[in-house]
This record gives structure tokens, C-alpha cells and sequence, in this order.
């Protein structure tokens, strides 16, 4: 696969990583480097080839099978971005966030005290959310700065973020101005994207790339670097709300460019795939291509996220069927 890092040379193995920075810590970013920038180019065939043969890579069975689910349960931001969101709805999120899966199967497993990464909403369910979250320990992100189509005012996409911050939501998923990367202004999105990291003060903030909305896979991977640059916590694919949401070839260029910058910056940035995810299946081949180009410090929802709202429904049933040999119907786990 040719991938082109910032020393001009492909990346066709993972590098050997430099010391990082303490777990948890925020990445502080740095000056935009359009050297680097531009010299990342992208092989969409060579991409796709390894994309495509990743489903049939890896064949998780039994007990390890459990764990890379439970895994993947931990790393979901539990969804709910409707225009029908009511309390009522969003505390029975909450709650599902508490306890994801049925008690009985959880000790069976050896699983008690799984819960999911985060819960996401939008802004005016944020305070309904960290009421019914407290004392868990389970963060409430919020989509801001005019989500999806990031194209209010820019004073209103920076007061969004910081009445979101006040609201008590811990991370802020905000939207880049695709235009922006259309038209190859990358100094203009870095200093977008400095601005909305600023607004976050303490929280942390994921950049949504609304990757198929960038028309090319070089796009993707100069977006990406440039939004680490500026500070980005999390880079992540989409809204949700595209014709075209997380694909595999995107999550390698993005996996790639967060290599590069920890190589170069010894900063680790989180990845969160998001938008078409609804399978147990997918959720697997999603952690075994973190685990191959990342290695495991990234399996973790300090550094792994999934949005998603179906997921976790589906990978409940997977876990059902591992203790009892049966399978339930599919709505007993729908939530709504």
C-alpha cells in the first residue's frame, strides 16, 4: 500500500512508534506545516486492495470473539441525534449507556461494569444527559458548530461550542467547512479548527471530516493532518447524515495520518468511525484494522470511538448467542 508519510516515504509497515505523551492527555497541536501537508498523496488503488481484504483477515471465534465485542461496546458513543429527542428518550439512552447488555449474560461472561464510551446528543439534551449519567463515569459528548452541514455563522459555531462546554458536555464533536478542503484552503481550516479547539477549553474535541463529502482520498488524508495540527483530539469520518458515511479505504488514509503524526509528534490522536456501522461483524473488522496499523493502545475509548445508534444492538444479540447457543429477535434489543 503507498501511502505517503511526511518523510516522503510509503508506509507499508507500521513505524517504530516514539516515546507518547501520558495516557489521556490533550493534543496540544502545532504550527501548520503545508510541506507536510502537501506532500501527502494518496494510491486509491492500493488503498482499496488492502481495504478489501480485510474482512477475510482476521476469523475471531468463541470466548476471544466475546472479548472483542465487549471491547467493542466500551468504545461506542451510544447515539441519539433525532429531531423527535425528547428527555425521556435520552435518559433511556442513558441508561441503556449504563448497562449495555443484560446482567445475567454480563456475569456470565465476566463482564460486570462494561459500560459504553460516551453518550451523543445534541445541544439541549446535554443537561437531561449528565443528570442521568452522574456517577458513572460515562462522559456526554454534544455535536456542535452547526451540525451537520457546519455552515452558520463562525461567531455562532464558537458560541454553540462554549454554551455546549458550560452545558457540562465533556466532548465536542464539531463539523469542518468542507469547502475549506475543496478549495485547498488549508490555512483557512486550520485556523477554524484552532478556534473551535479553543472554544472546548477543557473538553475534548473530535473534528468530523464529512469524509464523503471531500471528493478525493488525498482530501481526506491533508484534512486529517491539518486538523491534528490544529489540535484535534479525535479526527472522525462523518456526520452520520451523508450519502456516504465510514467505509474502510477512508479509515485506513485517516489510521494512516494519525500514524504519521504520532511518528512526527509523538502525540496520540484518537480515530472515531461513524455513520453505517450496525453489525457485530463490522465492529470486528473495525478493531482488527486498529490493532494491525495502530496496536492495541488504540483498542481502548480513550483513543477508539464507534458512532453509532444500531451497533450495539446487533453485537448484544452476539453476545446472547455466545452464552445460551440461541439467538433472541432482533427488536427485544432495539432501543427507542
Amino acid at each position: 500500500m503507498e501511502i505517503e508519510t511526511q518523510t516522503g516515504q510509503t508506509g507499508t509497515t507500521p513505524a517504530q512508534l516514539p516515546q507518547t505523551m501520558p495516557h489521556g492527555t490533550r493534543n496540544p497541536g502545532m504550527d501548520l506545516d503545508m510541506d507536510w501537508v502537501m506532500r501527502a498523496r494518496v494510491n486509491r488503488s492500493a488503498v482499496e486492495r488492502r481495504a478489501s481484504s480485510l474482512p477475510g483477515r482476521r476469523s475471531v471465534k468463541k470466548s476471544h470473539q466475546a472479548a472483542w465485542l465487549a471491547r467493542a461496546i466500551s468504545c461506542i458513543d451510544l447515539t441519539t441525534l433525532a429531531g423527535d429527542d425528547t428527555p425521556g428518550r435520552v435518559r433511556r439512552l442513558c441508561a441503556k449507556a449504563r448497562h449495555p447488555v443484560r446482567t445475567d449474560l454480563l456475569e456470565a461472561l465476566g463482564l460486570q461494569g462494561l459500560t459504553t464510551g460516551a453518550v451523543c446528543v445534541y445541544h439541549d439534551m446535554i443537561e437531561t444527559a449528565v443528570a442521568a449519567l452522574d456517577g458513572s463515569g460515562i462522559p456526554v459528548a454534544a455535536v456542535s458548530t452547526g451540525f451537520p452541514a457546519g455552515l452558520s455563522p463562525m461567531y455562532l459555531r464558537v458560541q454553540e461550542i462554549e454554551e455546549s462546554v458550560k452545558a457540562g458536555a465533556a466532548e465536542i464533536d464539531i463539523v469542518i467547512s468542507r469547502r475549506k478542503v475543496l478549495m485547498g484552503d488549508w490555512h483557512g481550516l486550520y485556523d477554524e479548527m484552532r478556534a473551535f479547539r479553543a472554544a472546548c477549553g477543557d473538553a475534548h474535541v473530535k473534528a468530523i471530516l464529512a469524509t464523503g463529502e471531500l471528493g478525493t482520498l488525498t482530501n481526506v488524508a491533508r484534512a486529517s493532518l491539518v486538523c491534528m495540527m490544529a489540535g484535534a483530539d479525535f479526527i472522525k469520518t462523518s456526520t452520520g447524515k451523508e450519502s456516504v458515511n465510514a467505509t474502510l479505504p477512508v479509515s485506513l488514509v485517516m489510521i494512516r495520518a494519525i500514524r504519521d503524526y504520532e511518528d512526527r509528534t509523538g502525540i496520540r490522536v484518537g480515530y472515531k468511525p461513524a455513520g453505517g456501522i450496525s453489525k457485530a461483524k463490522d465492529a470486528l473488522t473495525y478493531l482488527a484494522l486498529i490493532k494491525e496499523e495502530l496496536g492495541d493502545p488504540w483498542l481502548r475509548p480513550e483513543l477508539f470511538r464507534f458512532g453509532a445508534s444500531s451497533l450495539l444492538g446487533d453485537i448484544e444479540r452476539q453476545l446472547e448467542h455466545h452464552v445460551t447457543g440461541a439467538y433472541s429477535a432482533s427488536w427485544r434489543h432495539a432501543m427507542s
